[in-house]
């Protein structure tokens, strides 16, 4: 099991939802918070909530030239952990192609969670100790009608990860990646079809925080839901197609 107490880390992606759901769970197991997102309104309401001790850094991933991230890097400073939460989406079919909320589904989604890891990854790995924890989704493991953006860019997060891990492993840098299913946010509210064992934010973020304490690289949640989209990779192309399109 980990120690909590005393902790410090970064929440990027921390204003609602999954991510300000999380940060409850861990302020109330004694860990330090920075919260991060671009809304720094959210950010200060949340952190006047937590019982924990917290600071607020108002951070946009998708600053082009990598600037923002690096500044809020700096100001940050020599963190525990990194946890990135950060997220966009809208349902989108391919027919239906929206240019500027595709691409920020992919700068917000992946690209931002490249910047974020370029500016804290060599500091963790010159010092030999720090754990990443990065934010799949179940969408990722293939890819998926209606989510031209969304589907694409969890997979690049899922394949970022894996490969950090397989770098890392036998280092003092721990990897680790969470998958979740559907969980209840503003984000969800735009889809207008059914989505089965859809969760609330607390028990996700529950989910979460316990798969932090564990020495295990990867959980895909719900277990049940998960097993479809893991099975899924498994199928031959003509099957998948018929059966998710």
């Amino acid at each position: 099991m980990r120690e909590w107490s005393g902790k410090r880390y970064w929440l990027i992606g921390a204003s609602e939802g999954l991510g300000a759901a999380l940060a409850e769970v861990m302020s109330r197991a004694g860990v330090s918070l920075v919260l991060s997102a671009r809304s720094a309104d959210r950010l200060r309401d949340l952190a006047g909530r937590l019982p924990g001790r917290c600071e607020v850094v108002a951070l946009d991933v998708t600053d082009a030239d990598a600037d923002a991230v690096r500044h809020a890097a700096e100001e940050v400073g020599e963190v525990d952990g990194v946890v990135y939460l950060a997220g966009v989406y809208w349902p989108m079919a391919t027919q239906d192609w929206d240019f500027d909320k595709a691409n920020a589904m992919a700068d917000v989604n992946f690209t931002g969670l490249m910047r974020v890891m370029g500016a804290v990854v060599p500091a963790m790995v010159a010092r030999d100790r720090g754990h990443l924890v990065i934010t799949g989704s179940l969408s990722g493991f293939r890819g998926l009608p209606g989510a031209i953006g969304y589907s694409a860019s969890k997979a690049g997060v899922m394949t970022l990860a894996e490969s950090m891990y397989a770098d890392l492993r036998k280092t003092g840098v721990e990897v680790q990646l969470v998958n979740p299913g559907f969980i209840r946010t503003r984000l969800t509210d735009k889809n207008d079809f059914a989505m089965p064992f859809i969760m609330d934010p607390e028990p996700a973020a529950r989910i979460v925080f316990d798969h932090m304490g564990t020495a295990k690289f990867k959980r895909s949640f719900p277990a049940l839901f998960s097993r479809v989209f893991r099975g899924a990779q498994f199928l031959p192309d003509w099957l998948y197609y018929r059966l998710f399109a």
